[in-house]
């Protein structure tokens, strides 16, 4: 009675994970996204591992479900696998209030952003 699975949208060859609710600007967890993009899984790991950005952990364990799903979910070969994509989308965005001076309210915005991570698997001449 329940519902119907839906089609894979990914090739054969890409296992996915996504981050949602992270409470970070998108703009900024962008800038790690965007240092890992094109990578071997391995050595995008080892840079997450030694970054200075505070994100960086939780997209180390994002990118680490990735792999285990391309592995567990998809029989694809770890030591072959290449983040293919890393992408940032806006979530919510939490509004507070700041008291000001004569009467005014400073506006406080405080955003959350997703994190979508595809690892696609190697052709095996390259």
């Amino acid at each position: 009675m329940g519902k119907s699975a839906l089609k894979r949208t990914l090739a054969d060859n890409e296992a996915s994970a996504v981050l949602r609710n992270v409470r970070i600007s998108p703009q900024k967890l962008n800038l790690v996204a965007e240092s890992i993009r094109g990578q071997n899984a391995d050595a995008a790991l080892t840079s997450l591992t030694f970054s200075r950005k505070r994100i960086s952990g939780a997209v180390r364990k994002c990118l680490q479900s990735a792999i285990a799903n391309a592995e567990n979910n998809h029989d694809l070969d770890v030591d072959r696998l290449v983040v293919s994509e890393a992408n940032v989308g806006k979530g919510l965005v939490m509004k507070r209030w700041r008291p000001r001076a004569r009467g005014r309210t400073g506006r406080i915005q405080k955003p959350f952003s997703h994190l979508t991570i595809v690892v696609r698997e190697r052709a095996e001449g390259r």
